[in-house]
Parts: structure tokens; C-alpha cells; sequence
């Protein structure tokens, strides 16, 4: 069975502590995986603060919660923090029905989820200097939970490089 073509993840800025990353689609029960691969390839570079832009995020079950709270609780055992911005209305509130909106910070823009960070953390964002290590790099492989990928962007419908 062909996975749907439910999950982008695309990195928009990063630094040494940190990355902003694009989530588009859908993520669930198919897409999460990638969704681990693509966030372990940031972890595995030493990264321990994430933001997520979820402005396109038009879809999240509970596997898919699964992984932002696992996501979560990992970088906090870093000293780091996961971020959500832009959250729109269907992932919000499934983030209040469960009571996760507790737990997951979220901001309604990028730039002020960054501002929470030490100024020395912060990836750079437009109008604040250029994009570190910005880019867009196709993968097939997949990994276990949070391991390491050879890309940047993960999209389930595509096939394996």
C-alpha cells in the first residue's frame, strides 16, 4: 500500500544549537517515522532547541501528538526546548482537547518563539541576519525513532533515493 503524500519537512534556518523546520502535510500513524528520521538528523548534528513552523501542518492524530511530546521530552534532557509556531486551528485544538496545549509551547509566529531562546541559540530569521544552513535535500530512508537521515526534507509519498 502506497503511503499518501502526507508529510513535507523542509529546514528553513539553523545554528549550532537550534533549527527552524517547516512540518507540512500530515502527520500520523504514516508519516511518523519520517517525521523521526527528518528531527533525528538535527538531533544527531547536536541541535537541542526546535522550532516547528506548523503553518501548514493540516493534520495531527494522536501518533502524531505522540511524537511532538516524545520530541519535547528529549530536548528538555538536553537543556533545550521545542517551540511551535504557527499553529492553525485544527492542530490547536486538538493540542486543548488533550491537555497538550500545556505542555507544547506554541507562538503565532516564528520569529517569537526564537525570541524565548538566548540570543546566542538562535538560528538566524529574515530580517535578522541570513539564513544558517537553510535548505531543502530529498531523502528516502527512514529511520528508527529520532536516528539519523542523510536530508533535510522527508515527503512519505516519495520514493526512496
Amino acid at each position: 500500500m502506497p503511503l499518501p503524500d502526507g508529510l513535507e519537512m523542509t529546514a528553513l534556518a539553523s545554528c549550532e544549537a537550534g533549527a527552524v523546520l517547516r512540518i507540512s502535510g500530515e502527520l500520523d500513524h504514516f508519516t511518523e517515522q519520517l517525521f523521526r528520521a527528518s528531527v533525528g538528523t538535527f538531533l544527531d548534528r547536536g541541535h537541542h532547541h526546535v522550532v516547528l513552523d506548523c503553518a501548514t501542518l493540516t493534520f495531527c492524530d494522536s501518533r502524531g501528538l505522540n511524537c511532538l511530546l516524545s520530541l519535547q521530552w528529549l530536548l528538555e534532557r538536553r537543556q533545550g526546548r521545542l517551540l511551535l509556531a504557527r499553529v492553525r486551528h485544527n492542530v490547536a485544538r486538538v493540542l486543548h482537547l488533550t491537555g497538550s496545549g500545556e505542555l507544547l509551547r506554541t507562538y503565532p509566529t516564528v520569529a517569537q518563539a526564537l525570541a524565548t531562546l538566548p540570543r546566542e541559540e538562535r538560528p538566524g530569521w529574515p530580517g535578522a541576519g541570513s539564513l544558517e544552513g537553510a535548505g531543502t535535500y530529498s531523502s528516502g530512508s527512514s529511520g528508527s525513532a529520532y536516528s539519523s537521515g542523510s536530508g533535510y526534507e522527508y515527503r512519505s509519498g516519495a520514493a526512496p533515493a
